[in-house]
């Protein structure tokens, strides 16, 4: 019998995947973690870790396994929570979901359930292994998009290595989100109607400014309104005499000043904004809302333009540095001058695009058919071949 710890959230999909695993004969541990009890940083009133890990022991009590709490809060804040708030300082937006995917659930966590002797960590996350043979006898581990389309979670693991994936099972990956709370309901399991948590991985809700305000600073700067006809949108292109000066040409953000629009507005502090925002803005009198098209975090400026169709929000070619380019499958690395076709989203929910993949010296270009709105610097772009993720990177 093969030992799998499974992480239990206390939520209704990590409570089917330990019963699915009980149900294939594997030894079943539940483990839940604990990833925050820092009063310096308040995050809601409530306290939602308390109900939810009551939760993973009632459902642990019920499929008869053993329960154990495990407190990594150190590593969350370090490995989380700070880089979360240096990347704001930096302008940038990180996403904590993938970050804790990487950091603490495949990384101590797993670490931990090694320990603990286990062949296997298990978790509720919509999303698929592949697990191909090679000629050698070795075998190479492909993430793969779960087959609810509504949840595929794949996008959340694109930061995985192969050596995590050889030691991770997704019970649910074949499931539909409804099949699902059928096989908790059929089981008495507690968790069976529980709604789904919104909030920061393990967390529990999060107001982000009133998070980040703990420790970034407020500082009063203005809101300036771009008009859609301002000069940067309407630079001629130029010759190019490669593919590489085109891509690189394409993935220039435009530069604002004071003096390419109005100011319309003050806002607290650049730091808590972030491309393609629309609230807490708080500026009214324009025919259409505003959007972020871009913050200045040096000298504390937001740009907005009028309207989700605004030419500051979109671009083609986005670029990913050498060192925040991340392949899960190391196999099909582009080499320099390579390129690859692929499908790519740069936000969870998106839906996938056409887009090609350009391998250069210093790092890697996502050039998309169609332009993308709000490529945010700080996020993850993950590329997929077929239902299969292949790599990600962190857009710059």
């Amino acid at each position: 019998m093969k030992k799998v710890v499974v992480g239990l959230s206390g939520g209704v999909d990590s409570s089917v995947a330990a019963y699915l695993l009980k149900e294939q004969g594997y030894e079943v541990i539940g483990l839940f973690m604990k990833n925050w009890h820092d009063d310096s940083v308040t995050i809601s009133e409530e306290c939602p870790w308390l109900e939810d890990s009551n939760d993973a022991l009632i459902v642990a009590e019920k499929l008869g396994i053993p329960f154990q709490t495990v407190d990594l809060s150190a590593e969350y804040k370090e490995r989380i929570v700070d880089y979360m708030f240096n990347e704001y300082e930096r302008g940038r937006t990180p996403n904590p979901d993938v970050l804790c995917n990487r950091e603490i659930k495949f990384d101590v966590f797993l670490k931990i359930a090694l320990q603990l002797g286990a062949d296997y960590v298990a978790t509720g996350h919509y999303c698929r292994k592949g697990t191909i043979q090679n000629e050698d006898g070795t075998e190479t581990y492909q993430l793969l998009a779960g087959k609810d389309p509504n949840k595929d979670q794949s996008y959340f693991l694109c930061q995985l290595s192969q050596e995590q994936l050889s030691k991770t099972l997704f019970p649910i990956g074949e499931l539909l989100k409804p099949e699902v709370r059928k096989i908790a309901a059929e089981n008495n399991l507690i968790t069976a109607d529980k709604k789904d948590s919104q909030g920061l991985c393990f967390v529990g809700k999060v107001h982000l400014p009133d998070f980040l305000q703990q420790k970034l600073k407020p500082k009063k700067g203005v809101i300036v309104e771009v008009p859609s006809d301002a000069s940067q949108f309407a630079i001629a292109v130029p010759e190019f005499h490669n593919e590489k000066e085109k891509l690189a040409f394409q993935a220039e953000k435009p530069i604002f000043s004071m003096e390419d629009g109005k100011v319309v507005g003050e806002h607290q502090g650049a730091h808590y904004f972030t491309i393609g925002q629309r609230k807490g803005l708080n500026v009214g009198g324009t025919k259409e809302p505003l959007f972020v098209i871009e913050t200045d975090v040096d000298k504390n400026i937001i740009y907005t333009g009028q309207g989700k169709t605004h030419p500051g929000l979109f671009r083609n070619t986005l670029f990913v540095k050498e060192d925040e380019e991340h392949w899960v499958r190391p196999d099909l690395a582009l080499k320099e001058d390579e390129t690859m076709e692929v499908m790519a989203r740069i936000r969870y929910r998106q839906p996938l695009q056409k887009a090609t993949l350009y391998k250069v010296g210093n790092g890697l270009y996502v050039d998309f058919q169609e332009k993308q709105s709000a490529i945010t610097e700080g996020q993850f772009v993950a590329w997929y071949v077929g239902e299969e993720l292949v790599g990600s990177g962190v857009i710059s």
